[in-house]
């Protein structure tokens, strides 16, 4: 009904506005044992992520993972956290991720950003959303390859949100880009930028990805074969041939069988190979976090060198990068047809 005709009593409510959430997967609060559990808890009881029976896991995740992990994976996030602004590097990238998106989208969009896992969390983004009138939502989970794991999860998150709201807005969801045009030509542009920097090219180019168990393939999931066609159209945009830039995957946990090549593996590999020069980017991350900026650039240069290898080169995530703000701008619009 008009505002006129509105109660005198009746609360103020704001409407009319579109909105857009981007989401990653998330930081803990701090580095601190107890912030370290609460954020690995919450991650590694997500049964998309673990998918074991609860009474075979969760004994072994709380009693004996959850008792050694964190001050692990604390000293690791405390040589790459932000101090000045006290977070992980994840959140940085991804708000400014949003602020910038925010500008090329102009005022009759409302852009926020939430992680999977820790915070800002996606209930509380959504409820800012929808307090600044948002009748209608995009939401866009920044994984360029679908996974159960990753996208889904967020999905989850977010439908749940929306299950808990009793005015519930319109919505819409983005699906993967592993092959949108403007994703492959800035992953391109990256190398081309990181190579240009170097007084002599590397022999080999290796993109890796997050693994994930070969089982998860066979069950349907689909992002070995997105990362797969990733790397072709990269190759090709590239004009690299399948010896030149290579695919393998990182970050293995647990005793299955995970997709091959093993990066830590084959970096060593290639190194016992001959090969001296060796560049690497992580097309499935959408910005710098810890497996890239520790694994990667600590761990698996490690492995590298260790192995006869003399010069790494690690190419940085596309991160706030203007081409893959355009990137993700083009993907907004296309989404918000008929929204705005």
């Amino acid at each position: 009904m008009p505002d006129n005709a509105k109660p005198a009593d009746h609360p103020v409510v704001n409407h009319g506005k579109t909105g857009v959430l981007i989401a990653n997967l998330g930081t803990p609060d701090g580095t601190d044992y107890w912030s370290m559990r609460r954020y690995l808890n919450e991650f590694l009881s997500d049964r998309r992520v673990i998918d074991y029976a609860r009474w075979k896991w969760q004994p072994l995740l709380q009693l004996i993972i959850l008792s050694k992990r964190p001050f692990s994976s604390g000293r690791a996030y405390k040589s790459i956290w932000n101090h000045d602004r006290d977070e992980g590097p994840l959140r940085s990238i991804t708000r400014e991720q949003r602020d910038r998106l925010a500008e090329r989208l102009g005022d009759d969009v409302v852009v926020e950003y939430c992680m999977r896992y820790g915070n800002p969390s996606t209930r509380e983004r959504v409820a800012a959303l929808v307090q600044q009138g948002c009748e209608r939502i995009l939401f866009f989970p920044l994984y360029p390859q679908y996974a159960g794991a990753t996208t889904a999860t967020a999905n989850d998150s977010f439908f749940r949100t929306l299950a808990s709201l009793k005015w519930q807005p319109s919505v819409r969801t983005v699906t993967a880009y592993h092959d949108h045009p403007l994703y492959i030509e800035a992953l391109a542009g990256s190398v081309r930028q990181a190579f240009a920097g170097l007084t002599q090219p590397p022999e080999v180019l290796l993109a890796s990805y997050h693994g994930m168990p070969e089982r998860y393939l066979a069950e349907g999931d689909p992002y070995y074969c997105q990362c797969m066609k990733t790397t072709r159209l990269l190759r090709e945009r590239l004009g690299m041939d399948e010896k030149s830039l290579v695919a393998s995957f990182q970050s293995k946990f647990g005793p299955e069988e995970w997709l091959k090549p093993a990066t830590v593996d084959h970096v060593a590999k290639l190194a016992r190979s001959g090969v001296r020069r060796l560049a690497i980017m992580a097309p499935a991350f959408s910005a710098d976090c810890l497996e890239t900026l520790e694994e990667i650039k600590v761990e698996i240069r490690q492995a590298f060198l260790g192995a006869g290898g003399q010069e790494f080169t690690y190419i940085p995530c596309l991160n706030a990068d203007a081409a893959h703000i355009d990137m993700m701008a083009d993907i907004v619009d296309a989404n918000l047809q008929g929204w705005r």
